[in-house]
């Protein structure tokens, strides 16, 4: 086990912690250690490419332990009425779709590509974003503008263009299966 998926592991298993201190209301916490795992999906890619320890189990932990903190977090504060419900449906099933469909393709036996569309990339910072936003405000219990509405629109409209994308993409590559079995 190297280190960088040692890193990614412990940020997918800080996961029920975060969700358990925004349940019990501690959202310095939850702010805290959501923000260290942010900082740990950072630093478990550069020592990945600064010191050649790539791996096949990185390539797919890490963006588990994203979608698994995300989602969880989304679903979390949407309970608890902090997030709306319409933007936590939407992040969830796109994240939903995205899993059903690399299954999908695994099922009929063909490679899909998984390498993220810029717009899923732009869509992931603006969620972090969001969370950060929420977190905070509601942590020190200030006014955050009105940008936690912003972010929310701005995640809304990104996951939109995400979900299409990846549409899209699958759409093509099954019209090209088709033409050359």
């Amino acid at each position: 086990m190297s280190v960088p998926n040692l890193i990614t592991l412990a940020r997918l298993l800080s996961v029920p912690l975060i969700v358990w201190l925004v349940l019990t209301d501690t959202f310095t916490g939850a702010l805290i250690v959501f923000a260290l795992a942010g900082l740990s999906d950072a630093v478990d890619g550069f020592v990945a490419k600064r010191w050649n320890q790539r791996s096949a189990l990185g390539a797919m932990l890490d963006p588990v332990a994203d979608k698994a903190m995300l989602v969880s977090v989304f679903i979390t504060l949407g309970i608890m009425h902090h997030l709306p419900d319409w933007i936590v449906i939407l992040v969830v099933f796109r994240d939903v779709m995205i899993i059903g469909g690399f299954l999908f393709w695994t099922a009929l036996g063909q490679r899909i590509r998984s390498d993220p569309l810029i717009v899923s990339k732009v869509n992931t910072a603006a969620q972090i974003c969001l969370i950060l936003v929420t977190l905070i405000r509601l942590a020190f219990g200030v006014s955050d503008y009105d940008i936690g509405l912003a972010l929310t629109y701005i995640v809304g409209a990104t996951t939109l263009m995400s979900g299409a994308a990846y549409l899209v993409r699958w759409a093509r590559s099954l019209a090209g299966a088709e033409i050359n079995p």
